[in-house]
Order: C-alpha cells, then sequence, then structure tokens
C-alpha cells in the first residue's frame, strides 16, 4: 500500500517549520475552514478563515464520514443519500418492511429520494421497520460469516447502503428544512438508531473475520483499496469499542448514545438562538451606511416576519444574526451603537436560558475524555488523531510556530488600523475594539485598494458565476455540467438539479446545489456532503457500478426582488471551495465504495480539492468569465482585477491569529483541560487568547457556545487540518503555474493529471502517496508562502 499515512505529519511539519521566516507561514491560514464568515476575511465555511463569525462554524464538510463497515457513522449525517445507480434504476425495499406503511416514502422503492414528500410522521415507523430488518440480517451474517471478501466485505456494504439512504435523507432536511415535529422524530428514534450502529461497530464476529483476512494467503491479492478497507475497518472497530470487556463496552456505548444526544442539542441550540434574536430598525439613520443589498435583504426579512409594506427606501428593517445580515452590519453601519449591539448578541450566542451550550460543552469534553480513557489513550486528541496523518504534538508544534510568527504582524494591523481611523476622524481610534475593527479594517481595505466589495456584488451575480465555474471545470477535467431540473425531487424550490458528463457524454455523477439563506429552517454556514458514493457493489445487473451523487449547500444572500443573487468576492471563492469538494466526491474512478470519492481520506488532507479550487478565483480568464455586471453585461475593469490580486493577503496576520485562536483551544479543550477541575472551559479560552488575540476578548464572550465545528461536527482536535491542507493545496496549484496558466494545452494535461490522482483515487490510497503521483515529489510549503506574498519575509 505504499508509505503509511503516518509518515506524512513529521515530513510536512519539517518541512514548514524549519523555514526561518516561518513568520509568515502564519498568514497561510488566511482561508481557514468553517462555515460562515469572518468579520474580517468572511469565508462561508471552509476555506477562508472562518472567525468567530460564522453562523454555525460549519463551512464545508459536515460530520467525518464512517466508510468502514464495522463502524457505521453514529453522529447524525448532514447530507441525504439516494439510491441511484448509473441506470437510474430504483432502490429495492425489502419485503418485509413494504407491509409497514404504503404511504410511507422511506419505504417506497425510489431513484433519488422523496425530499418533497418526507415529513416527521415517517420518520418513526420508517426507521423501526428499517432497524428491525437490519438487525435480523445482521444476526443472519454472524452465523453465515466467512473471512472473504465476497462474504463479509460485500454483503455489509449491500446491508448499509439503505440505511444509510433513508436515514441521510431524514437528517438533511433537518438541516435545510427544519421542524419542531422533525427534530422530535429524530431525537425519539435517534438512540434505537445509534444502539444498532454499536451492535454492528462491536461484532466479534465481524471483526474476527476482518482480521482473518488480513491474515490470510489471499492478502497480498486485494488491491491497494481493498485493503485500506480492511485496515480502517480494523482499527475503527476497535475505536469503537470491540475489543472492550463487556462491563466496559456497556460504559462505553452508554457514553456514544448521549454524545449523539449532546452534539444534535448543540447544534439545535446554536440555530434557535441565531433565529431567535431579531432588531426592528424604523428609523433609517441608525442603518446608515448598509449597502443597497443589504437594506433590501432587512426590508424582505422583516416582510417575510409580518410588516408587509416594507420597503428597502423606506423600510422598517429587521436585523438578525443570521451571516449575510450580520456582517453586513458589522462590515458597514455606521452607527457604533448598533454594531456593538448585534456582536454582543453574536458573541453570546447559545449562552444563556434554556438555549445555554455551557453544561453542554462541559457534558461533552468530560465523556469524550472518559470514551478516550476506556479505549487506553490519555485523552480525546489522541483518539482523534489515531484516524489522522498527524499527531497532537505535530500538529501543537505546527500551531505554535506559526502564532509566534503571526503576532507582530497582527500588531501592526492594529496600529495601521488605529492610524488609519483616527485620520478619519474617528472617537474610538485610540480605543478600537472588537465592534470597530471590521468596519475599520473594510474602510481602510477600501482606501488601500479602492475595492468596495458591496460595488462589486453587481459583477458577480450566481447565475454567471455558476456559469463560469462550470466552464472551468470543462477545461481543466473534461467534464460537461448541465441542469437536470425536474429529475430528481428537492426540498425546495430554489434547490438546482445538476447531472455531470464526461467527455463522451455519458453521465458519470449528480449533485444538488442549495444557494440561499433560510434563517427560519435552515443552518447557518456553507457545507457539501455525499448524497450516494459511486459503488460497485451497489451497483444494478445492467450496470458495472453505481453513479455519486452530492450536494452543496450555501446561505448567500438570496435575490431581492427583480435582482438575482448578488455576491460578494468571499461568496465566490465560498462556492468554488465547495465544489471542489463536490468534485473530489463525484469524479472519483473508485469502485470500492467504502473509499470512493471523499470517503476514506485522512481528515487533515480532505481540504485540497476545496482550497485549490479557491485558486482559480484569482486566475483572470476565470475571473474575467464570471465577473460580468448583471444589468450591462459589462466585464469587471482590469484596474480592479489587479487591486483584487493586491488585497489577497490584506491583514493576514490578523487572519491567521484568529484562525490559530480555533485550532489551538479545540487542541487544549480535547487534550489538556481537566473536566470539573480549576480551569473551566472559558478559562482555557481567554488563555489562549492571551496568546492569540491582539484585543482580548468581552468578558462576557462565549464564543465556545457556538463553536459547532468542534461540538457538532466532525472537528474535534481537529481544527488543525485546514492548515495542514493547504500546504498541499497551494502546492497542487503550483503544478499549473510551473505548467503555465496561460497554455491551455498544459493546462489541460496537468488538469487532466489532477483528476486522474487527486479526484479519482478517492480514499482508496494514503493521501501523501497520491499527492506525490500528481507532483512528483512530496509537497512543500514554498508555493503557499510565495501566494499569501511571505517568501520575501522567509528568504
Amino acid at each position: 500500500m505504499g508509505r503509511k499515512i503516518t509518515s506524512v505529519a513529521p515530513t510536512l511539519l519539517i518541512v514548514v517549520i524549519s523555514m526561518a521566516t516561518i513568520i509568515s507561514l502564519a498568514r497561510s491560514f488566511r482561508r481557514p475552514i468553517c462555515s460562515t464568515s469572518s468579520l474580517t476575511s468572511k469565508h462561508l465555511n471552509k476555506s477562508r478563515i472562518c472567525p468567530l463569525w460564522s453562523p454555525s462554524f460549519f463551512r464545508c464538510l459536515p460530520p467525518p464520514h464512517r466508510t468502514t463497515l464495522l463502524r457505521h457513522r453514529h453522529s447524525p449525517p448532514l447530507t441525504a443519500v439516494n439510491p441511484l445507480r448509473a441506470s437510474l434504476s430504483s432502490a429495492t425495499i425489502p419485503s418485509t418492511m413494504s407491509t409497514v406503511s404504503d404511504d410511507n416514502p422511506l419505504l417506497k422503492n425510489f431513484d433519488f429520494p422523496p425530499f418533497d414528500s418526507i415529513d416527521a410522521s415517517h420518520v418513526r415507523p420508517g426507521m423501526r421497520a428499517l432497524l428491525k430488518k437490519l438487525d435480523s440480517d445482521l444476526v443472519e451474517l454472524e452465523k453465515t460469516v466467512e473471512p472473504s471478501w465476497p462474504k463479509l466485505v460485500e454483503p455489509l456494504e449491500k446491508m448499509m447502503d439503505r440505511l444509510t439512504v433513508v436515514w441521510g435523507a431524514v437528517n438533511h432536511l433537518k438541516a435545510v428544512k427544519d421542524t419542531p415535529e422533525l427534530r422530535s422524530a429524530i431525537e425519539e428514534i435517534q438512540p434505537e438508531k445509534v444502539e444498532f450502529d454499536l451492535k454492528l461497530g462491536q461484532s466479534k464476529p465481524l471483526y474476527n473475520a476482518f482480521k482473518a483476512i488480513r491474515e490470510s494467503k489471499d492478502w497480498d491479492g486485494l488491491s491497494d483499496a481493498q485493503k485500506r478497507i480492511v485496515e480502517s475497518s480494523i482499527k475503527e472497530a476497535v475505536l469503537g469499542g470491540v475489543s472492550l470487556e463487556d462491563s466496559k463496552r456497556e460504559e462505553f456505548n452508554k457514553i456514544e448514545q448521549e454524545l449523539t444526544k449532546l452534539s444534535r442539542k448543540f447544534d439545535e441550540n446554536v440555530l434557535d438562538a441565531t433565529k431567535k434574536f431579531e432588531k426592528l430598525i424604523t428609523d433609517k439613520k441608525e442603518i446608515e451606511g448598509l449597502p443597497a443589498t443589504a437594506l433590501g435583504l432587512a426590508a424582505q426579512t422583516a416582510s417575510s416576519k409580518g410588516h408587509e409594506n416594507a420597503t428597502a427606501e423606506n423600510g422598517p428593517w429587521m436585523i438578525t444574526l443570521d451571516a449575510p445580515s450580520f456582517m453586513s452590519v458589522m462590515q458597514h453601519a455606521k452607527n457604533r451603537t448598533l454594531r456593538e449591539e448585534i456582536y454582543r448578541a453574536y458573541v453570546t450566542r447559545a449562552s444563556s436560558g434554556e438555549l445555554d451550550n455551557t453544561p453542554v460543552i462541559e457534558q461533552i469534553l468530560k465523556l469524550r475524555l472518559e470514551k478516550a480513557k476506556l479505549l487506553g489513550y490519555n485523552n480525546y486528541a489522541e483518539v482523534s488523531m489515531a484516524t489522522k496523518m498527524a499527531t497532537v504534538s505535530k500538529a501543537e508544534e505546527l500551531l505554535e510556530k506559526l502564532r509566534s510568527a503571526s503576532w507582530n504582524a497582527a500588531v501592526q494591523d492594529m496600529e495601521d488600523l488605529r492610524q488609519f481611523s483616527k485620520s478619519q476622524g474617528a472617537p474610538e481610534a485610540n480605543e478600537l475594539t472588537h465592534w470597530d475593527t471590521t468596519f475599520w479594517s473594510e474602510r481602510l481595505r477600501e482606501s488601500k485598494y479602492e475595492i468596495n466589495e458591496e460595488e462589486l456584488r453587481p459583477y458577480f451575480s450566481l447565475p454567471k458565476v455558476m456559469d463560469g465555474l462550470f466552464s472551468l471545470v470543462k477545461m481543466l477535467f473534461g467534464i460537461d455540467v448541465e441542469p437536470a431540473d425536474g429529475l430528481a425531487p428537492v426540498w425546495n424550490a430554489d434547490v438546482r438539479f445538476y447531472r455531470i458528463k464526461d467527455s463522451s457524454g455519458k453521465p458519470i455523477s449528480f449533485f444538488y446545489f442549495d444557494p440561499y439563506s433560510r434563517p427560519a429552517e435552515k443552518r447557518g454556514g456553507a457545507w457539501m456532503d455525499e448524497v450516494v458514493a459511486r459503488s460497485r457493489v451497489l451497483s444494478d445487473d445492467k450496470t458495472s457500478v453505481r453513479l455519486p451523487i452530492a450536494h452543496m449547500v450555501c446561505n448567500q444572500m438570496p435575490p431581492v426582488g427583480d435582482k438575482p443573487s448578488l455576491m460578494t468576492f468571499r461568496e465566490v471563492e465560498t462556492v468554488f471551495h465547495e465544489f471542489g469538494h463536490a468534485l473530489q466526491h463525484m469524479l472519483t474512478k473508485q469502485d470500492e465504495g467504502l473509499v470512493a470519492g471523499i470517503r476514506g481520506i485522512e481528515w487533515d488532507a480532505v481540504e485540497l480539492p476545496s482550497q485549490f479550487m479557491e485558486n482559480w478565483c484569482y486566475h483572470r480568464d476565470t475571473l474575467m468569465s464570471i465577473a460580468k455586471h448583471y444589468e450591462t453585461g459589462e466585464t469587471l475593469p482590469e484596474e480592479i482585477y489587479q487591486k483584487l490580486l493586491a488585497a489577497r493577503t490584506f491583514r493576514a496576520g490578523s487572519l491567521s491569529l484568529r484562525q490559530l485562536k480555533f485550532a489551538t483551544v479545540d487542541l487544549e479543550l480535547h487534550s489538556k483541560y481537566v473536566p470539573g477541575g480549576s480551569e473551566s472551559i472559558y478559562d482555557v479560552d481567554r488563555r489562549v487568547s492571551e496568546k492569540t488575540q491582539v484585543i482580548p476578548p468581552l468578558p462576557e464572550d462565549r464564543f465556545l457556545c457556538s463553536f459547532s465545528h468542534i461540538f457538532a461536527g466532525g472537528y474535534a482536535a481537529g481544527y488543525y487540518s485546514y492548515k495542514w491542507a493547504e500546504v498541499l493545496s497551494a502546492d497542487a496549484f503550483s503544478a499549473f503555474e510551473d505548467a503555465g496558466l496561460h497554455d491551455d494545452k498544459a493546462v489541460k494535461e496537468t488538469g487532466h493529471r489532477f483528476r486522474e490522482t487527486i479526484l479519482a483515487l478517492g480514499g482508496g490510497k494514503d493521501p501523501l502517496t497520491v499527492f506525490v503521483e500528481f507532483r512528483g515529489r512530496e509537497p512543500s510549503p514554498e508555493p503557499l508562502l510565495r501566494h499569501n506574498g511571505l517568501l520575501q519575509a522567509a528568504a
């Protein structure tokens, strides 16, 4: 199988850290991860710096996929999975289930999940019928299992597919079309689902069969992908408690059940707290400075809340904590009092009353530590790193090197901001605080680069951006993306459905795109997830493979009146970022479903394709193809393009520190924090902030209460991975630069190589081996330093 993945961490870290001027590598944190936006450099989820301001800190990927057979995903997936095969044949419902309810859409044969007809009343009977059937199938398999691929792995993959389909569809609807009834149904059925997951993951007959395969004479005859599946299944089974004694396994299972419940509660509290805040404004002077698009959105929100006559010009206007509304106020409102009110509301979300996540966090951390101890680890960070490229010590080493290198630059950023605001006559110049920095950063950026992000919106209409994105991937990867609306049911009228074809015109994958914010029912941020994975085993009799499907979800400003959705440049980057994830899932050529697409890829390498795609937003030909004024058709002026390039590293030190804080707090809480000890979670946050924030946090700051990435997502002790993957992605893009970005033939050849390695191989090979196959060498941090304008400093 090639080199062990554990060798990657030291390799990358040594290369990065050994550079004398790692000073600025910190800036590479420019685009972190998250979900929504940042007061200074907003990114909706994963590729830019996911600052404190991400409505839910979810930006890209939902919880990591449990793609090994002995450990089905415990946490509720954020996506739906459908049984689409290459021929679009219907999923088959076991006959024993068809009698439960002829009217239950979850139990019918379908080509695509019936998102338009599923409601809360279908969840309990549908899931219980399915779990009963699967439990029976598992018992039978344990009796007859043999240590061979056809007798073990293939039956398991088939058995689990329907559960992934049904449970995935239900939980996807919860993320995009939430209702109290749906929450209640999921809450009631989830313990039964987790109970089955644990029974499967702790099956001794299946675990022993996997070990027997590894020790058999047939081992050498398995493909690299098959070996990865076996090895991962054994490791995940151990991490899932299969080796524990009966009493300890019972304790472990109780912890897993409770953690699932707590993570769901955390996420719901963040959503409810975000929805709860509404501020109605009737005096336009209070929102002076807000651009027309923001006023239109605020009036539209007010109208939806019962103020039917609200207009952008005359109001009333409603401000919420949803990302588009919140960011507009923080960036543009001249009213400092309003900025302070909105900021304080944002950083204290889900921190009081019935929605207080403080006890939820404390219990999550306590149970994670107990789980780690049961498994023989010192802390939960070690458990998390067991399936990643890095180790706890190497991740900490990298973060500290970057932090110490970023500090002086961030201090200078703040001094520049003070001097600029002072020159503009700001009374608060000598005491700039949290609700001032974003506002004055935007003014400084406008002054320094003569770029007004709001004035650029008319050049980035969503339809044109998508057309340009699809043209780019056609050139790079030889694929065609075409609308297929009407082929699959959708959960909202704004959702689009697309088909992807290869150069011969043959369909190879599909995806949904849900672009707009719906704060009343939709989780904040932006993310991508699988709907169904490519699979040889799950093909039908007429085809050789089942085709993959993905979905992309964003939360950008919806169309207002007769205007299309007009995007900021940062939102453009977000769409490119999420589509990078989707491409790795949809363009896979890996036929082993358990390691196809984004499945089976080490978490600290999974950001490579997404961050890679962001680079194309700065590629002149690409940008000019999407930057067309929605009314006049005028192309973005060349001088503005040059200014966008120049502004790419604006306030890099500050943005780096922001991301480093999140990553460091994450590791501290999962490696050193002692639940119930002398130090509270907020003490940890303040201690970390002393070294990562130029302006100390407010005493009442409770950003941890909305840090969904680590408490309701898949990034616990893994937030550092954005930086790790950014080294890989920058180096991958440099291959195109080396080939010549103006040489179409060379770009296409390099794109073909990228597709055949990074995008095609999925989790079937370790990430370092795949990268070397594409690049011809191991990764180097130099391209990242260069892209961030740091080579001179590093010399």
